[in-house]
């Protein structure tokens, strides 16, 4: 069996249209059709779903493409561990990270870039339940997502920080020169929060609920980006991670006030797949965050409670 008819095969399996793999392949189709036959041949097992269009893989093919995924990724991760030992890492790290962690993400790349300049860094905004699948079929080398809610499975965890929650609004609110707000009080605001299929939500559910509360925001999205946008409107407030900051808060216009009654915070860290070997990113990953603690990184790197910050920071 050749590592090329089994790569074909995958992108096959993921592109579902021959035509479409067979460019991706940089191969004409009737070459990816023999590559394939010749899998087939080799595994003494029918893998595709024969018709005229791709139909789909057999269940022996659904077997395949998962063992083909891993093989295809350790003998990626081979080649790259060879080439590193001979001139240094390179290649590309592949990360994937929850909204509410982003804020974080490019102190995990000043660390990598710092020891590997010459290897790239891909960073995909992802729900929690989106890294666990994109570490189980080899998609990602790690993710940034909490560690102790909803966690994930068959992962190795690595704490990098605490998240405590802000009631955000404009400076001219009622409540922009308070030192705390109630969740109670948070809650009968009008809101603009994360939509429910994002865990940082369904959080910020669970601690409402611990205080006997109910959250009914009248717009939810699941972009970050949309939240600030609703909040300097003026008409709608927030709650969010205190770390929103250290990308929004760059103006005079917004207030972060901290948020008690009750008082929670919830870990945020790297989760990478539970295996052995480990890839050369991921290994490299992990050796580069040793020591890590952005816990003060975000408390040296964010605005202050002071006159001559442009932020008014409520503590």
């Amino acid at each position: 069996m050749l590592i090329r008819h089994l790569s074909f095969f995958v992108v096959l399996a993921e592109e579902r249209h021959f035509a479409k793999a067979a460019e991706l392949c940089n191969i004409t189709q009737p070459t990816l059709s023999a590559a394939i036959r010749k899998l087939e041949d080799d595994l003494k097992t029918t893998l595709i779903v024969r018709g005229n269009r791709y139909m789909g893989l057999t269940p022996d093919g659904e077997r395949v493409l998962e063992w083909g995924r891993q093989i295809l990724f350790d003998y990626d991760s081979l080649q790259k561990d060879l080439k590193g030992s001979q001139k240094g890492l390179a290649g590309t790290l592949r990360i994937g990270a929850i909204p509410a962690a982003m804020p974080a993400v490019s102190f995990l790349s000043e660390r990598f870039s710092e020891e590997h300049p010459d290897a790239t860094i891909e960073i995909k905004s992802m729900t929690s339940r989106a890294i666990q699948h994109s570490l189980d079929t080899f998609e990602i080398d790690g993710g940034l997502t909490y560690l102790e809610n909803e966690p994930l499975e068959n992962v190795r965890r690595i704490p990098l920080y605490h998240e405590r929650y802000v009631f955000v609004c404009r400076s001219d609110h009622p409540f922009a020169d308070r030192p705390s707000v109630t969740w109670a009080e948070a809650a009968s605001e009008t809101l603009c929060l994360l939509s429910e299929d994002m865990q940082n939500r369904r959080i910020l559910n669970g601690i409402a609920a611990s205080a006997g509360l109910t959250i009914r925001p009248p717009v939810v999205t699941n972009s970050f980006l949309a939240v600030c946008s609703h909040i300097r409107n003026g008409l709608w407030c927030s709650i969010v991670p205190h770390t929103f900051f250290y990308v929004f808060g760059d103006r005079s216009d917004l207030v972060a006030i901290d948020l008690t009654d009750p008082d929670q915070t919830h870990a945020v860290g790297l989760v990478i797949s539970d295996r052995s070997p480990q890839s050369p990113m991921t290994k490299a990953l992990i050796r580069c965050l040793q020591g890590a603690d952005f816990d003060r990184e975000f408390q040296d790197r964010m605005p202050i409670n002071q006159a001559s910050s442009t932020l008014s920071i409520a503590r």
